[in-house]
């Protein structure tokens, strides 16, 4: 399966969720360390859910990039 996931810049270095997969979460320093430590916590969070016999939700988050023209953006 595979998730989309959120990373965003904090005053601190990086925080990122998995929005299909509520309360999935991590922290870094840099965004490429947030992104290895979120795909270990979907790993995780995927593996409490078997174990508790509850189901594994389907991805259904999309991500898309959203451009504007140079002229618009400031």
């Amino acid at each position: 399966m595979k998730y989309a996931a959120v990373i965003e810049k904090t005053t601190n270095g990086y925080s990122g969720y998995v929005p299909d997969l509520p309360g999935c979460v991590a922290a870094g320093d840099s965004c490429a360390e947030t992104e290895r430590l979120l795909r270990e916590a979907v790993a995780i969070h995927v593996e409490s859910l078997r174990e508790h016999g509850d189901p594994i939700p389907e991805p259904q988050t999309s991500v898309a990039s959203v451009e504007i023209p140079a002229s618009q953006a400031g």
